[in-house]
């Protein structure tokens, strides 16, 4: 028996346990996790990835993968990856990208896109197909260069018809200023807002110092041109170039404003333009089991809500609240919350608007600390939060983010030892 069938099985006997035991209880089909990384978050456009398409970031995050796992790449039957960026979706790179990292031909490859939540999609996509049945093995990944592709660009433009209906016409108002929006819909003040960001710096800072990243993120050496001198040299990226030392919330509260005059929203208090990649390699348990591959962790499930365009920064304060509905557990039962910070005005407003534990969020610092591509941030999410529950001997956790044109997703992750 597996798929559905033995999972209804499953739950039955577990009927008269707790919410909470039911989603640490081990079964042989869950899907689990055996290996998570990424690779370092450089600055768009000046830092160590400047140079490095994002199919190459694919292609080294991929080897990484597969070296540290000890899996038979001939094993992986499907690779999803999700980016939001890239011409013609990236299909055709991905797929590239899988093959040069030695992944076989007899391996799927997809590319998919819900835009902020590209990296998580991807996962669920893969997790839902082991799931169903379909597959046993697969990789669920994210990669974004918006040193190469991010700019006006790839603004999308849209038909009368499409711009005759406001709500859907909403789709289209730049990030800075739903944000702006938002914060001034909900009464998030620039002072919470900037000393939710330094507190993002400091953990950042704290964490990276302390080497905490390190089991996570895979070296990759590139080549780089330096900008000033022109010369041409390999590079060994091994760290997020975008951390601040000593910020503090004072010294945001000199940065002018970015969108509006009386505006609250600036470079400081908001996610940073960052080039990068991740994957997470999902397993069947059974088959983990039989592998002999060491699990990290198991994926229970994901959940997807929608909400005004115009206030797109609350997505995780509709989606998260499902995830309790739908597991039966509620907001303590949860150890760590990976909320993506997109901007401090959404995080602070999704954390007070769900009561949740301020010091159960981000706590090695988020996006606003060191970065976010956009597509890879949903994978990475997943690295960071099983490799600081293992470190913390703490089980449970959420991955959720905000999603551009009014989304919120999350996912809950138990981490095993």
């Amino acid at each position: 028996m597996s798929g559905a069938p033995a999972r209804l099985a499953q739950v039955s006997g577990q009927i008269n346990s707790s919410p909470k035991d039911r989603i640490l209880a081990q079964n042989p089909d869950d899907v689990v996790v055996t290996c998570a990384l990424r690779t370092a978050f450089t600055k768009g456009g000046r830092g160590g990835f400047k140079d490095t398409a994002a199919a190459d970031l694919l292609v080294g995050v991929f080897k990484a993968v597969l070296d540290k796992s000890g899996i038979d790449a001939s094993k992986i039957e499907d690779v999803a990856v999700g980016s939001v960026l890239p011409p013609g979706g990236g299909a055709t790179e991905f797929r590239a990208a899988a093959i040069a990292a030695g992944i076989p031909v007899t391996a799927g490859v997809k590319a998919t896109n819900r835009q902020c939540s590209s990296g998580l999609q991807a996962c669920v996509d893969i997790a839902n197909a082991i799931n169903a049945g379909m597959i046993d093995i697969g990789i669920g990944a994210g990669v974004e260069s918006m040193t190469s592709q991010y700019g006006p660009g790839a603004v999308t433009e849209f038909s009368d018809l499409l711009n005759s209906v406001q709500e859907a016409k909403n789709c289209t108002v730049p990030m800075g200023l739903l944000s702006e929006n938002m914060a001034k819909d909900k009464k998030i003040p620039r002072a919470l807002q900037d000393q939710f960001a330094a507190s993002s710096y400091q953990k950042a800072e704290a964490a990276q110092k302390a080497g905490l990243f390190n089991e996570e993120i895979a070296p990759l050496t590139v080549d780089y041109e330096d900008p000033k001198t022109g010369e041409k040299k390999k590079l060994t990226v091994s760290q997020d170039d975008g951390v601040r030392p000593g910020m503090t919330a004072e010294a945001l509260g000199k940065i002018r404003p970015a969108f509006a005059k009386d505006g609250s929203i600036h470079a400081g208090n908001a996610s940073q333009i960052s080039d990068g990649a991740a994957a997470v390699l999902l397993m069947r348990r059974s088959v983990a089991q039989k592998l002999g591959q060491k699990i990290i962790g198991k994926f229970v499930m994901a959940t997807i809500a929608g909400v005004p365009p115009l206030l797109m920064g609350v997505g995780p304060a509709a989606a998260i609240p499902k995830v309790f509905e739908k597991t039966g557990i509620n907001k303590d039962d949860v150890d760590i919350y990976e909320i993506n910070e997109a901007f401090a005005s959404q995080c602070v407003y999704c954390v007070q608007e769900l009561g949740l534990d301020i010091n159960k969020i981000n706590p090695k610092g988020g996006a606003i600390a060191f970065g976010h591509p956009l597509g890879c941030t949903g994978a990475r999410q997943v690295s960071t939060l099983l490799t600081e529950l293992r470190r913390t001997n703490k089980k449970i956790g959420i991955t959720s983010m905000c999603v551009g044109t009014g989304m919120g997703m999350a996912a809950l992750w138990v981490a095993e030892y």
